[in-house]
């Protein structure tokens, strides 16, 4: 309301402002720029949406053509007060829209495309067979492939015909292609802005996301390609990690590749899967490979003058990446954090951490506070080759150990089937996607979050300590007692074993394992997990020089001892139930009781999944 009878105001400012006010208005210049930015916004709104404001601007009006330009004219609001003594209502309210328009422009929550490389391979073959440019491209080699693809990623001429009749995966794809254009095209770059591949394993993989995206328009070829979507490979399993930092110095020789990242800040995101390398390698090996992968990573990017960005794909459960966002930054590898990071939160921690905005506050800060603390020099010590090297032994003992017990006994998948609560869950309404990928019932068809989550359940929380024990006894507990001291990432790892051997109950476990209907392959798998679990107790207990678990976290230690008096007799109602269940009894209420149970579990647990 300010009056330019008393407040100067901008050039800029008066191209901004409006005739449609009232005679009382016309002395009022800032009230007459926001009418004005008010009925574009309104515009803008119906064009994206469909449907104006509930209170209608002033006049019809121009919508806006993206979000930075909203954002100019909230700036030449505020160069004008800023530049007439006005500062103090500069940094007021409208400080706050302009920030927000700078967070989320007109898209709110920023997204990823994610999409599994076996699924790009078979669009992509199918559009090269269809074109005739590659009928037999599933049986090239990778050399053939990149040498194809980055030919094919050299012109402009399309590969999609409207003529052609695709499958109906690969018309998916191209569709889902086709949305992002249009979500970006609509509502701002920042709307989509990654696109995220699952298993991937090769050159080829990222090419084909780039050939996809191409006939889309978010590819650009030329002399200095350019795409609209970050290409960023997701490293998951063992192999696939300790394969990581060779993938990406070949992603990076390549001369179209350079002029993209060139084109893209000079950043390149990587992300990290904990949940499937643990499925895959176990927890102790998971982690390994997971800093190694990281540290080659950091190494390769300064050696190419690339900036390495990580988006580290963590779950809730320990299993998966899970417990304190604090320790797990400051036990990355030195350079880790330098270019950012990004953390998934997913399940109950989403609620548990953000579901009060103080608590939310407070986990942002922790979160921001240690990754501050990498920024300002105080990051960890690169650690030292003997000490590596130690690790790495550590890691290929429990890697086996791991490995032995569930991809070489025979009968352990139905062991883990009947043993735990698995079916059970696959038939709850939460996720977004199936418990499994094929119907084949093997361990490594099955998605990491079941496979977690069911081992809490019943209290056995496998995927978070199943290998150290006798790694730790075949290299030495003394020699690991030492490295405890000085190695923060040996630290962070013993500390959330000692949290899920803290809330496993072996005597409950034994009541889950009496659900299995071959009772010798029972006894024999559970005899060998109850001799993993005594081991891994004992050498925690010993390297970190304690007692008894969490005997230095007294906090932690108080509030799991008085929530598992009420988890453990939900164990042992759930166990009751699907005894009834699996013995014939459809009841409705016996169904509904199995998944009520499963979920009191998972929050007196916590971070379980």
């Amino acid at each position: 309301s300010l009056s330019d009878t008393l407040a100067a105001t901008s050039d800029a400012l008066k191209s901004l402002m409006t005739e449609n006010v009232s005679e009382h208005q016309r002395d009022e210049p800032y009230r007459r720029a926001l009418v004005s930015l008010y009925s574009r916004m309104a515009a803008t709104r119906r064009a994206l949406l469909g449907q104006g404001p509930v209170r209608p601007p002033r006049h019809a009006a121009e919508p806006y053509a993206a979000p930075q330009d909203f954002a100019a004219d909230l700036d030449v609001i505020d160069a004008s007060l800023r530049g007439h003594g006005d500062a103090d209502l500069a940094d007021g309210r409208l400080l706050n829209l302009r920030e927000a328009v700078a967070a989320f422009g007109f898209h709110m929550a920023q997204m990823d495309v994610r999409q599994n490389s076996d699924v790009h391979e078979r669009a992509v073959a199918e559009l090269l067979a269809a074109a005739g440019a590659a009928p037999g491209y599933g049986a090239l080699a990778e050399d053939a492939r990149v040498s194809l693809l980055s030919g094919e990623l050299s012109h402009a001429r399309p590969l999609r015909s409207p003529y052609a009749d695709y499958s109906a995966e690969t018309a998916r794809e191209l569709a889902i292609a086709d949305k992002v254009a249009a979500l970006k095209r609509n509502f701002g770059d920042g709307a989509v802005a990654q696109y995220v591949i699952s298993k991937a394993a090769s050159v080829s993989d990222m090419l084909e996301v780039a050939l996809l995206m191409k006939d889309a328009g978010l590819f650009r070829p030329g002399a200095t390609p350019q795409a609209s979507l970050r290409i960023v490979p997701l490293f998951e399993t063992i192999d696939d990690l300790r394969a990581s930092a060779g993938i990406m110095a070949a992603w990076f020789d390549n001369p179209m590749v350079q002029s993209l990242i060139a084109a893209q800040g000079n950043l390149q995101e990587v992300m990290i899967g904990y949940s499937d390398s643990n499925k895959d390698g176990g927890y102790v090996t998971s982690n390994w490979e997971i800093y190694s992968g990281i540290s080659r990573l950091v190494a390769l990017g300064k050696k190419r003058g690339i900036r390495m960005r990580f988006f580290h794909g963590r779950g809730g459960a320990v299993g998966r990446g899970g417990g304190s966002s604090f320790d797990a930054i400051r036990a990355l590898p030195p350079g880790a954090s330098a270019s950012g990071i990004r953390i998934t939160e997913q399940g109950e921690v989403v609620a548990s951490k953000y579901g009060d905005p103080e608590i939310g506050r407070a986990s942002l800060e922790t979160i921001i506070a240690a990754a501050l603390l990498a920024e300002l020099g105080q990051e960890p010590e690169p650690v030292p080759h003997e000490d590596s090297a130690l690790l790495a032994e550590l890691s290929e003992a429990a890697y086996g150990a791991y490995r032995d017990l569930v991809y070489g006994t025979k009968g352990f998948e139905v062991y883990f089937r009947q043993a735990t609560p698995l079916l059970e869950i696959a038939d709850l309404k939460i996720g977004s996607r199936p418990a499994a990928r094929t119907t084949s019932g093997r361990i490594e068809d099955l998605r990491a979050i079941p496979w977690v989550f069911s081992w809490s359940q019943a209290r056995v929380m496998l995927p978070g300590w199943f290998g150290f024990g006798t790694a730790a006894n075949k290299v030495g507990v003394d020699k690991l007692r030492a490295l405890y001291r000085r190695s923060a990432f040996l630290r962070t790892m013993t500390a959330n074993m000692e949290m899920v051997l803290a809330k496993s109950s072996l005597s409950i476990a034994r009541r889950y394992a009496g659900l299995v209907e071959d009772r010798a392959l029972a006894d024999s798998v559970f005899a060998r997990i109850e001799q993993e679990w005594q081991a891994t107790h004992d050498a925690v207990l010993a390297i970190g020089g304690q007692s008894r678990l969490l005997e230095r976290d007294a906090r932690l230690s108080a509030s799991i001892e008085s929530r598992l008096p009420y988890v453990d007799a939900l164990n042992h109602v759930q166990v009751a139930l699907m005894t009834r269940r699996r013995a014939g009894d459809a009841s409705p209420d016996i169904h509904q009781g199995i998944h009520m149970a499963i979920n009191g579990i998972s929050a007196g647990l916590r971070n379980t999944g």
